[in-house]
Parts: C-alpha cells; structure tokens; sequence
C-alpha cells in the first residue's frame, strides 16, 4: 500500500488572519469550518490549496505553535511546525521572497543557493511555523 497524500495541520491562533497570510502567497481558501454548524462566528478549522498542496488550520489544537523566534538568520532550533513548500524555479524562489517583503512577512533567512542542490529562503508564520521555499538548483 502506498501513501497517496500527506495533509500537515498546524495549530493557529487565529484561523482567518492565517488564511490572509497564505492568501498573500498565492495559497486560496479550499473550505472552512466552524465548531457549530450554521453559527455566525469565525472559521474554527480550514484548508488552504496551492496546486496539489494543502495545509489544514486549526484554531488552538493539534499540535503546537512557535513561541521561540529564530535568534539568529538561520536558527533551526525555533519549535513550531516546520516544512519545506516547493516551488518549480530559483525564480520563483526570489520571487516569493519579494512578495513576503512586501507584505511584511518575517524571512528568518534570506535566498541563498545551498550546497546540497536547492535554493530557498525561510519564512515564518505569524504563530511560529517554518515554511522553507525551495527549488531544486537543477531545475533553472
């Protein structure tokens, strides 16, 4: 038997402010859900979708946030959750660095080609998460 997806869920503070933040990136809202069925009140669970990757949102459960900052560019001892978001271009690395920076999004770690083969930058999100955006070197 194999594994046919693989859906991280990370624990945030505020589920519509997070789905903001993704937005920012490119990510779109794939479904949202309160605790009570038909009540006027914010998303209590969500999805979001970039292509064929989804990350699920849950307000305050399943799993930790990042209270621990980097303490310096390229501290890889913060907590939270942390994951690799991979892009098709070096390109296209660069350029979500430029749309974090304009959006004012924390990069813990600006672009840079590394030695095992990728270029990515490190962005954190405003509960703590890590994402590293990648792209392999070899696919420019």
């Amino acid at each position: 038997m194999e594994v046919r997806g693989l859906t991280p869920i990370l624990n945030v503070s505020d589920v519509e402010a997070s789905l903001e933040w993704f937005g920012k990136l490119g990510w779109r809202t794939r479904w949202t859900r309160n605790d009570e069925t038909g009540a006027e009140r914010p998303a209590t669970f969500a999805a979001v979708r970039s292509d064929q990757a989804e990350i699920f949102l849950c307000l305050g459960a399943q799993g930790s946030r990042g209270e621990r900052p980097p303490r310096f560019p390229g501290d890889d001892e913060t907590d939270g959750v942390w994951m690799a978001w991979w892009v098709d271009t070096p390109a296209d690395v660069d350029a979500l660095h430029a749309v974090a920076l304009e959006h004012g999004m924390e990069v813990s770690w600006p672009p840079i080609d590394e030695p095992w083969g990728v270029r990515e930058f490190h962005l954190r999100h405003p509960d703590g998460h890590t994402f590293r955006v990648s792209s392999g070197l070899s696919e420019t």
